[in-house]
């Protein structure tokens, strides 16, 4: 299963249970392993289960949101030899409260004598684990911050860039299947932002590609600005070049379905900014 999985991040290094492998190993995931919801978009249903993550991950060559990014993530660095351990998360609590705790997983890694913190799951994520330290972590021209709450919980700021605020996380140990429940609501609620826009997002060498419906963003520390997809064309080249997703997993009419549904979205969001431009 190793070799298949670092096949799948194009990964040739030596592999030991290292920090600097750690990274290695998290930065070429984030690379090459695309945050993106385009089952969920065609209707198709999520499943959380090793043997289908491997199937859809490392065989198909697809991506995925954040419990599948950070199952298969588990899987690799279990399988390198890592020690970790998966905990529940929540995204936008500071804002939004305690409804939030579930709906994300988070990583973290015991090596070398210390704890990280390791996250496929958000986008526009860290590309290298953090240190779970208090205080500010620098990444190239980004810098992030984690706060400790309690002795249980944690809270991660993001850039000030950053698709989203923070996440909270608490250090009780998760199954991935305790998160089914939560992602088949996610999957399938006609409330769900998972539901109602097309999301996939890659980080490349300075910036993070993010795709919202037919907007299309660059994101990165001093520049944010959009630019709409205008073609199917164009559509099918963001996903399979830009955001390495292979287009022949998603079906014969597949492309085209997401292009006439993303035409939707983008009228959709686009009226949510004019009537709430301070919004997210």
């Amino acid at each position: 299963m190793l070799e298949a999985l670092l096949d799948r991040i194009g990964y040739d290094r030596p592999v030991h249970a290292d920090p600097d492998t750690l990274r290695g190993l998290h930065r070429a995931w984030r690379t090459r392993v695309p945050y993106e919801n385009l089952d969920i978009q065609l209707g198709r249903p999520i499943n959380l289960e090793p043997d289908a993550l491997l199937d859809k991950l490392v065989r198909r060559r697809r991506g995925g949101y954040c419990y599948e990014q950070n199952g298969g993530l588990a899987l690799l660095l279990g399988a390198a030899g890592f020690e970790v351990t998966m905990v529940e998360g929540g995204v936008m609590r500071a804002a939004r409260g305690d409804a939030m705790w579930g709906n994300h997983n988070v990583l973290l890694v015991d090596v070398g004598g210390e704890r990280w913190v390791a996250d496929a799951g958000i986008g526009d994520g860290f590309v290298e684990p953090l240190r779970l330290r208090e205080g500010p972590h620098t990444q190239g021209d980004l810098t992030y911050r984690l706060e400790q709450l309690d002795p249980d919980t944690w809270r991660f700021h993001h850039h000030p860039g950053g698709s989203i605020a923070s996440y909270d996380f608490r250090l009780d140990p998760r199954e991935l299947d305790d998160f089914a429940d939560r992602s088949r609501e996610l999957s399938t609620s006609p409330d769900s932002a998972y539901v109602t826009t097309l999301i996939a997002a890659r980080p490349v060498a300075d910036a993070t590609l993010l795709l919202l419906a037919r907007t299309m963003r660059r994101l990165s520390a001093s520049n944010r600005q959009p630019r709409t997809v205008t073609s199917a064309e164009e559509f099918a080249y963001v996903l399979s070049e830009q955001l390495l997703i292979p287009l022949d997993d998603l079906g014969a009419d597949g492309v085209a379905h997401l292009w006439e549904k993303t035409g939707v979205q983008d009228d959709l969001w686009r009226a949510r900014v004019e009537n709430n431009p301070a919004g997210p």
